[in-house]
């Protein structure tokens, strides 16, 4: 039976302490009669820098950029609630309540690529928190960054859960002409009951489902990141997923195991025992059977896709997968010359 004291409309259900320093949080956080406690709040920051470096050998851009930090998606699992902490909040239900919003963030790109030695390279669009989480209704910090990219032709890629993609039409439609844009949707399951609870204001399965299909029928290129898979939730839909993201026209699947590194273990682990007490146990050894027995794995090579006997299963109906749904589908290469070109015009002329 689920735990009847359970935060509604929200992921995380207590704040971790902040280990960066000695506040102490209410870590068991009171809605309050009217749900005051809960409200979302929006604090607009001006960083010196925007774009950052991707040293990971797991990931396949070079930069990252991220219009927000925090994110009200409140995804249970995020690897990047750790983030949080950086700026003095609490990697769990403050993650989601108290969004940054980087007012300078299109300013800052804009200076970067028009400077004289910069070579162009996809830009991971957002990588660490949503870009089209709900403040960017508000906000459109992820629109007037892609009027940038597109003014100088510069290719992106995009991650998302978030049917909001879809306003941009206008803009990704001409950038995919020319190969400048790509986008990826997160799929992790086609259970609405379960996308309620593990990303509880993401956009619904079948609101997805209809974005990857419109993405491509407007011929953007479309990846499915079948993410995370967290062995004894939702590891048996692989093939059922990847199927259905076929369906809709993906060109491409990738998939990720969970990993629970820093505070995120604690909120999971808090998380799945309240809402599903009956499977919790079996759920967290299955996810330690993939990382040597942790929750956590920060190991390059390792960290993404796991290792024992359930992580080669996984591994295994993801080839299947692939091989049955995506055998003759393929994603574009970027083309990087046409922002060489609006930077050095003379050279169209040979």
């Amino acid at each position: 039976m689920k735990d009847t004291r359970l935060i509604k409309g929200r992921g995380a259900q207590i704040n971790p302490a902040n280990p960066y320093h000695q506040l102490v949080y209410d870590d068991q956080p009171d809605p309050g009669e009217d749900g005051e406690g809960l409200k979302t709040t929006y604090t607009e920051v001006y960083p010196k820098t925007i774009l950052n470096k991707v040293d990971s050998p797991d990931i396949g851009m070079a930069w990252s950029l991220n219009p927000y930090q925090g994110c009200e998606h409140g995804c249970i699992y995020c690897y990047a609630r750790n983030t949080h902490a950086y700026w003095g909040y609490s990697a769990g239900l403050e993650f989601e309540q108290k969004i940054l919003v980087k007012r300078n963030a299109p300013q800052l790109l804009e200076a970067k690529i028009k400077h004289k030695n910069w070579q162009p390279v996809p830009i991971m669009l957002a990588g660490n928190t949503d870009c089209y989480q709900p403040a960017e209704r508000k906000f459109e910090i992820t629109r007037q960054i892609l009027k940038v990219l597109w003014q100088y032709r510069h290719p992106v890629g995009i991650i998302t859960k978030n049917n909001m993609v879809l306003r941009d039409l206008d803009l990704l439609e001409p950038m995919s002409e020319l190969r400048l844009a790509k986008v990826s949707i997160s799929l992790t399951t086609l259970n609405e009951e379960l996308r309620r609870f593990l990303e509880p204001r993401t956009a619904s399965v079948k609101s997805r489902l209809q974005t990857i299909e419109t993405l491509a029928k407007k011929g953007i290129p479309v990846n499915v990141m079948l993410a995370p898979i967290i062995p004894g939730l939702n590891d048996h839909e692989i093939l059922e997923m990847a199927k259905t993201a076929a369906n809709c026209g993906a060109r491409k699947i990738a998939y990720t195991i969970v990993r629970l590194n820093g505070d995120v273990a604690q909120i999971f682990e808090d998380w799945i025992h309240k809402t599903m007490p009956d499977r919790a146990d079996r759920v967290l050894n299955r996810i330690r059977d993939c990382h040597g027995g942790s929750l956590n794995d920060s190991r390059f090579g390792t960290r993404m896709s796991g290792e024992g006997r359930i992580a080669e299963m996984i591994a295994q109906q993801m080839n299947l997968a692939k091989k049955r749904y995506f055998k003759d589908k393929d994603m574009p290469d970027y083309d990087m010359d046409l922002h060489r070109q609006m930077k050095t015009p003379q050279l169209s002329l040979f």
